[in-house]
């Protein structure tokens, strides 16, 4: 059988946006049997901001998308948790000093670790294939899989990293196309090793893949003495430890294009002597909380967790499901602005669905055809959304319509329970359309009720007997 014949068969209609050459291209997996892909999880220090919910959620998407193209048993996804960091490792010693430096911050990252996996649960995402820690690929491993140190001595032996002043860097020079995913010249590198440029660099732009630990530093035993990995050695090992040397989808936020997944392209590459580390390169675009950068300094930074579980943003929690559709509007290449108004938004969306969905009743259907096109067409949400709207209009008195959007909303991630009303979101609304009524910002304020009847909750207006100011009520409409 030809190659020609093999890529027929692999190419069943996905078109993705590759970072690598900026276009976007007929998806052929290397093996349509055993289709892969890596994404780069969360720091496990702390909880994980609504920023990782991002790509927990696209990437789940594709994950989806290609277990139903390909067939379940065919998708390998391999989602790591970076427990690798020098605070980590610092309270690991501080308050596990007795324990063996895995053991110790496998304690000390256990909880959040075991949160960020409850988060993305909750924003409807499936547990990846594989879930690999950074600790567990530092040294060489019983079963043989990659890990860091020999990437490391790999790196050495073909001539593309050297030991300078207790560390072990990887040489840019070294590599003639290096730069290729950023599109940046050498000359304009900047480190990328969270330490600075100093002398010892025979390049700026060079980047450590070793550095020594201090008597008082936690460290690891190595050929070069004790110490820790640098950063972009760690997704290097994982990636190639359970998806091979060449594997088929890299993706990951945007700020990771440089320096992190740049320094893995050039890691991966010259250690195994490969073309490419991923055929496919994807990045989701950044996010800004109400129009702004997040930032703790700014008071608008969220963990995924906070949502869920507290009101500190729009004074309630707010459902996984409405934050995954909320993610999700916005096409996943896109900067997106995380606001209460696209929460209100994404809420009000999913319970039309729900409702218009529970008309079908026992009825099922398959997945709509659109719907896995429109995905297809690198993640087109936008199309999505406007065809699950179309059925949902349908669906009154229409049990096919209604089947199909059920079909659609459960293959998205979304479940089919009752679209209960929240009644304290129900009182957030209407306290801010009184606001709106004071502001004389008419417009506004009727969209927010016709919103709402469209929910089911009638709202009704009148005055306070004793103080005579407008107050609302409000009552369930079936």
């Amino acid at each position: 059988m030809s190659d020609l014949t093999l890529k027929s068969e692999a190419f069943k209609g996905l078109r993705l946006t590759n970072t690598l050459t900026r276009t976007k291209e007929d998806f052929v997996p290397i093996d349509p049997q055993n289709v892969r892909m890596y994404v780069c999880g969360p720091t496990v220090y702390d909880f994980a901001h609504i920023g990782n919910a991002r790509p927990a959620i696209v990437f789940d998407v594709l994950f989806r998308l290609l277990r139903h193209v390909y067939g379940e048993d065919h998708v390998t996804y391999v989602r790591n948790l970076t427990d690798l960091d020098d605070k980590i490792n610092a309270r690991a010693l501080r308050d596990f000093p007795d324990l063996p430096l895995n053991e110790a911050i496998r304690r000390v990252t256990e909880k959040t670790a075991n949160q960020y996996q409850a988060d993305v649960k909750a924003l409807g995402c499936l547990e990846p294939t594989v879930e690999p820690r950074a600790t567990e690929f530092v040294q060489p491993r019983a079963d043989g899989r990659a890990d860091m140190i020999t990437l490391i001595l790999s790196l050495i032996e073909r001539g593309h990293a050297y030991e300078a002043q207790g560390e072990v860097l990887f040489d840019t020079g070294s590599m003639e196309d290096y730069g290729q995913l950023s599109k940046r010249n050498l000359d304009e590198q900047q480190a990328g090793a969270r330490v600075e440029v100093e002398a010892h660099k025979k390049n700026p732009g060079d980047f450590v893949l070793w550095k020594s630990s201090s008597p008082e530093e936690p460290g690891w035993d190595s050929p070069w003495g004790r110490g820790r990995p640098g950063w972009h050695i760690e997704c290097s090992a994982m990636a190639s430890a359970y998806l091979g040397e060449v594997f088929d989808i890299h993706g990951g936020g945007l700020d990771l294009i440089f320096p992190h997944h740049e320094n893995e392209i050039a890691q991966s590459r010259c250690a195994h002597g490969t073309e490419v580390m991923a055929n496919y390169w994807m990045h989701n675009g950044f996010l800004q909380v109400e129009g702004q950068k997040m930032s703790k300094s700014l008071g608008n930074f969220y963990s995924i967790h906070e949502l869920l579980a507290t009101e500190n943003f729009g004074g309630r929690k707010w459902p996984g499901e409405v934050l995954r559709l909320a993610m999700l509007m916005t096409h996943y290449r896109e900067p997106i602005d995380f606001s209460l108004r696209k929460l209100e938004e994404a809420e009000n969306t999913l319970r039309k669905w729900k409702r218009a969905a529970d008309s079908a009743g026992e009825a099922e259907a398959e997945v709509p055809a659109a719907l896995i096109a429109a995905l297809g067409d690198d993640l087109a949400t936008s199309s999505v959304f406007q065809g699950l709207s179309q059925l949902a209009g349908e669906a009154g008195g229409n049990v096919a319509a209604a089947a199909e959007l059920k079909a659609a909303l459960l293959f998205l991630g979304f479940g089919l329970e009752a679209a209960e009303v929240d009644e304290a979101a129900v009182a957030v609304t209407i306290a801010r359309r009184l606001e709106l009524i004071n502001a004389k910002n008419w417009a506004e304020a009727d969209r927010i009720r016709d919103e709402l009847l469209a929910q089911g909750v009638q709202l009704k207006d009148g005055k306070d007997p004793v103080s005579g100011e407008r107050v609302t009520t409000w009552e369930v409409k079936r």
